[in-house]
């Protein structure tokens, strides 16, 4: 399709104006970054990998009745979304503690939690993307007492259908942050998932090696990334089983 307008570059993604009023087009990019973008490398085949990853969780969610931006994948690298207000907030959902929640509290990496943790951040790069509280939240008003209590309902839905494919393929689901934006139908709104899933976005443990196989693996060097992503991939079917490491991976329609 045409290249159309720029709307926003992230880190890993670009937004461009959708063939459609109401739509974008997102395209991913084979760029990882880490520690607030300090650490960056280009992984080749990355994008292609995270496009169609993304694709297959997304639809996965609007099948069990979550509802996603997500339209249709368009290529490789780039799938048609609906257009959607962001709530300026990241939305974590932790089942084991890890990363920052084990360097803030000093609990173990791996520990389970008593229940699924759900936490907020403010999404502002030059800030960090620090821990905001829910009082944070309605003081400055990212969010309504009610987007709050739907946002973690939606978040622990996504949670349930994320632990059940992962632990079925031999992965630990151990957490996950996702998007939430605004759709507006006539006079009323509603909140679906919208950015991405991924393994950037989410932590998972070969649950009898402990092997990561996610971002953590860039930030950690703990070996090559493009190994992990696609071992993923196999498991969950987007890769044939007997594919080789991703240079210009072979993606089953």
């Amino acid at each position: 399709m045409a290249r159309r307008k720029k709307i926003y570059e992230g880190k890993a993604k670009i937004l461009y104006e959708g063939p459609e009023p109401g739509t974008y087009v997102q395209y991913f990019k084979d760029d990882a970054t880490a520690f607030n973008a300090a650490k960056h490398d280009i992984i080749e085949g990355k994008g292609v990998l995270n496009n169609r990853l993304s694709e297959f969780f997304m639809n996965g969610l609007n099948e069990v009745g979550v509802p996603t931006h997500f339209i249709r994948r368009l290529n490789m690298r780039e799938q048609l979304i609906r257009q959607v207000e962001i709530i300026p907030l990241e939305v974590i959902v932790r089942n084991r503690a890890a990363g920052s929640l084990s360097k803030r509290l000093g609990i173990p990496e791996g520990k389970v939690l008593p229940r699924p943790m759900v936490e907020f951040c403010y999404k502002d790069d030059g800030l960090g993307d620090p821990l905001v509280t829910e009082e944070n939240i309605a003081t400055f008003g990212w969010a309504s007492q009610q987007d709050l209590d739907d946002m973690v309902s939606l978040a622990l839905r996504v949670n349930d259908f994320l632990s059940g494919v992962f632990m079925a393929v031999g992965i630990r689901l151990i957490d996950f942050k996702i998007e939430i934006g605004r759709v507006y139908e006539g006079d009323y709104q509603r909140l679906i998932l919208a950015d991405e899933i991924s393994p950037d976005s989410c932590r998972l443990w070969d649950i009898e090696t402990g092997r990561k196989l996610d971002k953590d693996v860039f930030r950690q060097d703990l070996g090559s990334l493009s190994d992990a992503y696609s071992e993923l991939a196999r498991r969950l079917g987007v890769l044939p089983s007997n594919s080789t490491p991703i240079t210009k991976p072979t993606l089953i329609n």
